[in-house]
């Protein structure tokens, strides 16, 4: 357990007395001083505060020798971005029940879009989404379903309603697959994803219809994840194209553009000695 020498090289990295401290969590100076001498431990209601206080989740204070990392991954700790990720730090999921206990499949539809930016983890207003339940979902978990809107995961059509399970930890996101994500500026996205949390602290979000351009999210502006399950839709998807006729028609029309431009090349010369020759 490195909760002592972990507690000291916090103090001092923020260069703050142990009277500071002391006075920051409300406790004595001689409380401080039986800390790091490994002289006595707080109890386990006083390690939240402690927790908060230097911004490093409880796992970390006593399970890792935080002197042994590198100033970025300590940032990224104070941030709460690795907790955040593992599911370790608390995430209050606001959710409803049916009236025999059951998990309730909630609905945001379009209209609630903006407003669950705002309300996703408030109670009263996921209360106020509609439910229902799908008895095929696995009562394991959580599930929600989102409206989603626009082309970009053609040939899913736009207004489908898209069913997706809750995701807590992050690192499970799996390459390739379509995720629901919450995020801080663009709100419900619906995207192909790529874990790149590990590297690089984010994901990259590709969509089904290649006319828009894949981008990178950082993980700190990410809210909620949800795993794709299924869709429902009132629309035919479009029909798939073949890809050799399109192949064919490809070749047809660079064959078309070859020989317009070989036609004009050998008209060229012609043109060329009918042509005066300029006299000064």
């Amino acid at each position: 357990m490195y909760f002592c020498s972990n507690f000291k090289f916090l103090r001092k990295r923020k260069k703050r007395s142990q009277e500071e401290v002391a006075s920051g969590l409300g406790i004595k100076r001689s409380s401080v001083n039986n800390y790091e001498n490994e002289y006595a431990f707080p109890g386990i209601d006083s390690l939240p505060a402690i927790s908060r206080y230097f911004g490093i989740s409880i796992d970390f204070l006593i399970n890792e020798d935080l002197s042994l990392m590198s100033e970025s991954k300590l940032r990224e700790l104070e941030l709460g971005h690795d907790v955040y990720i593992k599911g370790s730090k608390l995430r209050i999921l606001a959710t409803t029940i049916d009236s025999a206990n059951r998990e309730n499949v909630e609905l945001v539809s379009h209209k609630a879009r903006a407003g669950y930016t705002a309300g996703y983890n408030d109670p009263e207003f996921i209360s106020a989404l509609p439910t229902f339940q799908l008895p095929f979902l696995s009562k394991e978990r959580k599930y929600r379903t989102f409206q989603i809107s626009g082309d970009s995961m053609l040939p899913i059509p736009d207004k489908s309603f898209v069913t997706a399970q809750y995701l807590e930890n992050w690192n499970e996101i799996k390459d390739g697959y379509a995720y629901i994500l919450l995020t801080q500026d663009d709100g419900i996205v619906f995207k192909v994803v790529y874990n790149h949390i590990k590297s690089q602290k984010k994901l990259l979000l590709k969509s089904l219809n290649f006319v828009y351009e894949p981008y990178e999210v950082n993980i700190g502006d990410i809210k909620e994840v949800w795993e794709f399950v299924n869709y429902i839709s009132t629309q035919m998807p479009e029909p798939v194209q073949n890809k050799e006729e399109e192949v064919n028609k490809s070749v047809t029309l660079i064959q078309e553009e070859m020989r317009k431009i070989a036609e004009v090349l050998q008209r060229k010369p012609q043109t060329l000695l009918k042509r005066k020759p300029h006299v000064r």
